[in-house]
């Protein structure tokens, strides 16, 4: 052989050398990342090759699949009560992608879990069945939150405080995930993006506002807790008006005739103290303020339920008269009504806080449980004594203050209302808020916070008791009756 033939040899050899090391590395290294590719169409075809598994409400698929008419994709997600439902389950579209429960546990509902394959399903590559999730919801609560809520633009959330079970979870304006679930349904999306009241939003999650008066049960547990008052009946020492530290603005309260001026906590509570807040929280300082709200949950950029909610807030880098805003939930303060819930869950628990969730149990395709959330994990936000002083108070908030429209007979129930400023110079209609927690005589409770963002009432009209609080009364009573 001569040296031309010989180096023309190696080099073809080299050439073939070059395509194997190439072929392996897209084979073995790269494939995984190329069969991942949200643009892979496979991924999708495959994903609704088969019926998917279904999210449980009360004991019944709120889930189901369908066959499709034409196509690579053989099946579609169907939803039983799909706008009520929806803040829970989220959507699963062929187009465009899934969110909430649907998202979280994609993999166990569309069978590619790998503890869903049995040992002959891994050797044949057989699909294997998709397992099933499901929740804390209760039915008779989501429903009486959508009810009450009606064609207003809020949201709700009840909270079992000694379990931590997410009972309800109400989004309004809300959607069918039905109609978006196809391969064909651009219209529907289209319009649903370009609708300003936002109906694909989970207010309930995601969408922190000013939490308004509300707030002052953060401030008030501060206050407690520090040492600052030792009591709800201590009187604070308090002016009415109050001026603003640093400032000559003077802080009126919503009520000019109530009874603020060196006022108790639970006076302030009852009638909803501007002043008495925001000195408490000038008094306080920031520092001390902010630590107690983030051991409620707020700043919290991780809390999920399984699904990630939106992190409350509670700012730093306040000037006083900024803080002492912040002690009524209006500057920078802004709060989800899981936010909120979770305040009045801790202080009905004795001052614990059970970690909020969503699902109970995630199962395989045979009914065998996969995950099991039994128990969530739990903290002490304020001591014992400091939520027995608060829930007296809030009590006398539903007996003789701001919240009398959620008493329920045969119950004890605490609340506080809240109306938190929107808009610039309070331009805007305000936002209505409403926090509770009921017990029952049989020992059952429940905690509630509702937000309504908007609806047709009179600006007059207008407060956290006549706008929300009804339907927080509408999941308190569900609640207990289960």
């Amino acid at each position: 052989m001569n040296k031309t033939i010989r180096r023309a040899s190696v080099f073809c050899l080299l050439l073939v050398l070059a395509l194997l090391a190439r072929v392996t590395w897209v084979q073995f290294y790269d494939g995984k990342a190329l069969a991942d590719n949200k643009k892979n169409r496979r991924n999708v075809m495959e994903q609704y090759a088969h019926p998917l598994g279904d999210i449980i409400v009360g004991g019944e698929a709120v889930t189901g699949s369908k066959k499709t008419d034409s196509g690579d994709l053989k099946y579609k997600r169907t939803y039983r009560d799909g706008a009520l439902y929806v803040p829970v389950t989220g959507f699963s579209s062929q187009v465009y992608g899934a969110t909430f429960l649907e998202g979280v546990y994609q993999d166990v509902l569309d069978g590619t879990d790998t503890r869903l394959k049995s040992p002959s399903d891994v050797l044949t590559g057989k699909h294997a069945r998709p397992g099933d999730v499901v929740t804390t919801i209760d039915s008779d609560v989501q429903k009486a939150g959508y009810q009450a809520l009606g064609d207003k633009k809020g949201a709700a959330v009840a909270i079992d405080p000694d379990s931590g079970k997410i009972l309800g979870m109400v989004s309004t304006p809300s959607f069918d995930p039905s109609t978006i679930s196809g391969s064909t349904d651009g219209d529907a999306w289209d319009k649903l993006e370009k609708d300003p009241d936002k109906p694909t939003v989970n207010r309930a999650l995601r969408q922190p506002l000013p939490p308004g008066s509300t707030f002052k049960l953060v401030v008030a547990s501060a206050a407690l807790e520090d040492g600052l008052y030792s009591s709800v009946d201590q009187h604070t020492d308090s002016p009415d008006p109050y001026t603003l530290p640093d400032t000559s603005q003077p802080l009126p309260n919503e009520n000019t005739s109530a009874p603020c001026k060196d006022a108790t906590i639970r006076t302030a509570l009852q009638y909803s103290c501007n002043t008495v807040f925001a000195k408490m929280a000038a008094d306080l300082g920031q520092d001390k303020v902010k630590a107690m709200a983030e051991k409620f949950g707020f700043n919290d950029k991780k809390l999920d339920v399984p699904v990630r909610a939106e992190a409350s807030n509670y700012p730093s880098g306040m000037d006083r008269p900024q803080t002492a805003l912040s002690g009524i939930g209006q500057f920078d303060v802004t709060a989800t009504p899981l936010q909120m819930a979770m305040v009045s869950a801790a202080i009905s628990n004795g001052g614990e806080l059970v970690a909020p969730h969503v699902v109970s149990e995630v199962s395989d395709g045979s009914g065998d449980t996969l995950d099991k959330y039994d128990a969530p994990g739990r903290k002490r936000i304020v001591s014992s004594g400091t939520a027995s002083q608060l829930r007296s108070a809030m009590q006398t908030v539903v007996e003789k203050g701001t919240g009398t429209n959620a008493r329920i007979s045969g119950a004890t129930v605490g609340a506080k209302t809240g109306t938190a400023q929107h808009g610039e110079n309070n331009s805007s209609a305000p936002y209505a808020w409403f926090t509770s927690y009921a017990k029952g005589s049989d020992g059952k409770s429940v905690a509630v916070a509702v937000m309504v963002e908007d609806s047709d009432a009179a600006r007059a009209e207008i407060s956290g008791s006549g706008l929300a609080g009804p339907v927080a009364k509408a999941m308190m009573e569900q609640a207990l009756k289960s």
